[in-house]
């Protein structure tokens, strides 16, 4: 069937003097919807609604009215269907040659969407064929994905939040079976909730960026090619995995990309979103990478290796630079590895005890945070890189021989829940409650909150954003890189996290299976390093949880780090050691070689009638650090009152001469700042331990 808007194009085209003519012979567009279409809370919504920016947008060529009606629903039978609206008369009666309709919201009402949910797909056809002509003429028709609703509604957490998914959903299954295209309005706003000022409707710059959406969704016109910044020259791609690339473009182009020897064309999508995989390449280089666009070169790169990408993440002592590392200086003059690629996404201003002027806090709100290119190995690049992850990667390069990339993502200070994504925080009980009451949640940490509270102080705005928040890192950087494939992580976060042990245990979790899910890998593996040594009480029980977490959770490995800590100062200079685990952890656990990776792991707890006993998975056997008997063993009386006690080594056993049923608890390094010396053959530490005597009697 031809529509009406293929009809018009073909006129305007063909006889360009009609433009000329009345305005009757211009693009008629109907924009219905609800109270984000009409402009709801706007002081001029003739002026500043979405369809007026978009009219604007669109040009004379096209005659864009605005047909919504605020708290309409789709569904007929909903409290304010909008079929019985004068706003739909009223867009019938326009004729348009394309309709745009974003309807939904309003369904999520508990009158609404419980009750005839199942009718709505059925009610979404009837809507869309209304505008059919007695002809049979249909206009080009759009549906919209809805707008987001954020989890300050009040009824966010009772049922609004997931019937708007199922509702999202529905959406998608109307788009795939009629004649409409399906425009995404939901994404490009998720990550922007300081336009939602009552957490529903979006202000006027948030309906400015719904008339950018609707704009290139008619037109095609995406701005032209572009790929994320996460690319570039002297990048690494993974080894043994799909080669990926991606980017956005104007509907219609043509893309031909030469990779490695292998070349694609392919044709940009209506939703401008460019994809081109090819085959995984032998980890080597440098390949070249040439992307034309309807003959045009975009990209000449010739020098893209593969290899291992890892990326390093976490806080201040993932970020902790080579040069203020003991012997990192050193270590950067002599920096040069042609197979060591480096990109560092750092933040482009520090959380330090500053009030951030208006710029900078403007450019939070649009999420414009990282920043950064790859890089090769250089004194200069690795003076400024992560010194945990350099020493990491140096290591990997030694022992594999084969490229590796690193990229880190660290934000000093920044806590656990910055770097999941907003969904998987909306969607968990507990963790949705972050979002609540930023200055006086005491769910965040109370230097967090201070910190935040000094950084935007000079804000004007009710939601201003800021680094620290529940899902910023992520929406600012992480979820620009998701779609390549890297070999795992390297993780040194907690500090922010640290006075609520429990929570933290609900939100690594979360933050595991986040990024997993983002990648589409669910054995992606995650290695943490455990908070290191300094006089901060709630610590021990922290080393705890995070020493629970990597028994609990699969592919994980745990970097044991007190006994490089520093009493005074939360960012110990002792980096290399650190590094240098992470990689022992990753050729172990992740490549399969035969190195010893972990400390002494407590294998089992033996109650005998004069002695109580820790038996150990060790290498070899156990031993002290510093050759002097072993410390901060202690053991607890069944009243639960812990002291430390005397023990000896014999093989791969502690012996604590207590009889086992006087002894109800046994720790080890339960201290903020621990001196504790137990280790193995190699030199590794035993990490700090907790254990109530349940084990049964030998």
């Amino acid at each position: 069937m031809k529509s009406i808007l293929a009809l018009v194009l073909f006129l305007w085209v063909s006889f360009p003097n009609l433009a000329s003519e009345a305005g009757a012979d211009r693009i008629k567009v109907a924009c219905i919807g609800n109270s984000v279409t009409f402009g709801y809370g706007f002081s001029d919504p003739a002026k500043d609604s979405y369809p007026s920016q978009l009219s604007n947008m669109l040009g004379e060529r096209y005659d864009v009215r605005n047909f919504g009606r605020s708290g309409a629903t789709l569904l007929k039978k909903g409290h304010n269907p909008y079929i019985k609206t004068d706003e739909y008369r009223q867009a019938l009666d326009f004729k348009p040659d394309v309709i745009i309709i974003d309807l939904g919201l309003n369904d999520t009402d508990p009158r609404n969407w419980p009750n005839y949910g199942d009718e709505f797909i059925s009610d979404y056809h009837d809507l869309i064929k209304s505008f059919q002509t007695d002809e049979g003429m249909a206009p080009e028709g759009y549906v919209c994905l809805m707008t987001p609703i954020f989890s300050g509604h009040p009824r966010f957490k009772s049922g609004t939040r997931d019937w708007f998914w199922e509702i999202q959903e529905t959406i998608r299954k109307v788009a795939a079976h009629s004649a409409s295209r399906l425009i995404d309005l939901h994404t490009p706003l998720y990550q922007r909730p300081d336009l939602f000022a009552d957490f529903l409707h979006p202000n006027e710059e948030g309906a400015g960026i719904i008339a950018s959406t609707v704009y290139a969704a008619i037109t095609g016109d995406f701005g032209g090619f572009s790929m994320p910044s996460i690319f570039g020259e002297h990048k690494v791609v993974q080894h043994g995995e799909p080669v990926v690339w991606y980017g956005k473009s104007n509907r219609g182009d043509t893309i031909d990309i030469d990779f490695a020897r292998q070349y694609k064309q392919i044709i940009t999508p209506d939703n401008g979103q460019w994809m081109a995989e090819f085959p995984a390449v032998k980890a080597d280089g440098p390949y070249l990478l040439e992307i034309r666009v309807n003959g045009e070169t975009k990209v000449n790169w010739k020098d893209v290796l593969c290899g291992e990408v890892w990326i390093c993440s976490g806080q201040s002592n993932m970020a902790f630079e080579l040069k203020y590392a003991k012997g990192g200086s050193d270590i950067a003059k002599r920096a040069g590895d042609l197979e060591l690629r480096l990109m560092n996404y750092q933040g482009f201003v520090q959380t330090n005890d500053v009030a951030f002027d208006s710029l900078t806090l403007d450019r939070l709100n649009r999420l414009d945070f990282f920043q950064g290119e790859w890089q090769k190995d250089s004194p200069d690049q690795a003076s400024g890189f992560s010194a945990i992850g350099y020493y990491f990667g140096a290591e990997l390069r030694k022992k594999l021989n084969i490229p590796v990339g690193l990229i880190q993502v660290a934000v000093g200070g920044a806590p656990i829940e910055a770097f999941i994504d907003r969904l998987t925080l909306e969607m968990n009980p507990v963790l949705v409650d972050q979002f609540l009451n930023r200055e006086k949640n005491d769910f965040i940490f109370d230097w967090v909150r201070g910190r935040i509270t000094r950084n935007i102080s000079l804000n004007n705005q009710k939601d201003q954003r800021h680094p620290y928040d529940p899902a910023y890192v992520y929406e600012a950087g992480i979820m620009q890189m998701t779609k390549f494939p890297v070999r795992g992580v390297i993780w040194y976060q907690g500090e922010s996290n640290a006075h609520n042990a429990g929570l933290y245990k609900i939100a690594f979790h979360e933050w595991v299976d986040s990024w997993r899910r983002s990648w589409n890998n669910p054995k992606m593996p995650v290695l943490v390093a455990q908070l290191s040594g300094i006089d901060r009480p709630s610590w021990p029980r922290f080393r705890e949880i995070q020493r629970q977490l990597v028994n609990e959770i699969p592919n994980t490995g745990l970097v044991v780090t007190f006994d490089k800590g520093d009493s005074l100062d939360v960012h110990p200079i002792q980096k290399q050691e650190v590094g240098e685990r992470f990689a022992l952890q990753a050729l172990n656990k992740v490549y399969g070689k035969k190195v010893i990776s972990d400390g002494p792991v407590v294998k089992e707890i033996i109650r005998k009638e004069t002695t109580t006993e820790v038996l150990f998975n060790v290498s070899g056997g156990l031993g002290t650090s510093d050759g002097a008997g072993v410390r901060e063993i202690e053991a607890a009386s069944i009243e639960g009152i812990f002291r430390e006690v005397p023990v000896r080594i014999e093989g791969k056993k502690l012996i604590i001469p207590i009889p086992g049923d006087k002894v109800s608890a046994i720790r080890y390094a339960w201290r903020p700042f621990s001196r504790a010396n137990l280790v193995n053959d190699q030199g590794l530490p035993a990490s700090p331990f907790i254990f109530d005597l349940v084990l049964t009697d030998q």
